[in-house]
């Protein structure tokens, strides 16, 4: 559904509104960035919000984020590949260069996304994902190894850049077990801060502002903006 210019601020305004809110709560130098999920949506809504401020958008597999770069190549967009990364795709993600690969989920995808990039002379930017609600549907290393992977892929994948960690929250009603979720994933990048990590990625449109209060530093949010 394309929507129009007011709608989309409207809805813009009111999640910059939620992070605003929930920010202050942590501490008013308390940064944090918007990324929009563009999957659901179309490419009108996406260069809209573009007119009106946003910048960064995510989406979850690489043919979607190939065709979206390839609509909107006129407009100065920040793209994160926020999914699931098959290994056949590992070559056309890396063509893509996207600013920010937020779904490292595995040693093994690390080892062979770093073969490829040293193939190509490429480097990227990623993002540990930690499964800190423990929940099989989702992927994502264990919390009680993610400080030692991190470390791990940091001396072993030279061609990755890992600038810190992405979790979902826990898939339940239960606002108690989502936010030990985050505050797990948050004491992990606090740890990892000293290692020079600097993106905690927690947060969407159902729980932004519980995970902002958490201590994220990056929320990716689509159905918020796009109803």
């Amino acid at each position: 559904m394309i929507l129009d210019k007011e709608h989309l601020r409207k809805n813009l305004d009111e999640v910059i509104w939620n992070i605003e809110d929930a920010r202050i709560a942590v501490s008013e130098h308390h940064i944090v960035k918007l990324v929009t999920v563009a999957k659901y949506t179309e490419i009108e809504n996406i260069a809209t919000l573009y007119a009106l401020g946003q910048r960064a958008f995510g989406e979850n597999q690489v043919q979607q984020l190939k065709e979206r770069m390839t609509e909107l190549d006129e407009l100065p967009l920040e793209w994160h590949m926020i999914g699931s990364l098959q290994k056949n795709k590992i070559n056309n993600l890396i063509d893509l260069r996207p600013t920010l690969m937020q779904s490292l989920d595995s040693l093994v995808l690390a080892e062979e996304l770093n073969k490829k990039l040293e193939a190509k002379s490429g480097k990227m930017s990623c993002l540990l994902q930690i499964n800190a609600a423990k929940e099989e549907s989702k992927s994502g290393v264990a919390s009680e190894e993610a400080f030692d992977l991190y470390q791990q892929i940091k001396e072993t994948c030279p061609n990755i850049t890992l600038k810190g960690v992405m979790t979902i929250g826990a898939h339940t009603e239960d606002t108690k077990i989502i936010q030990q979720s985050f505050e797990t994933t948050q004491a992990i990048y606090e740890k990892l801060e000293k290692e020079g990590a600097s993106i905690c990625s927690m947060g969407m449109s159902s729980d932004y502002a519980l995970a902002i209060r958490c201590g994220s530093n990056l929320i990716r949010v689509g159905s918020a903006l796009f109803k």
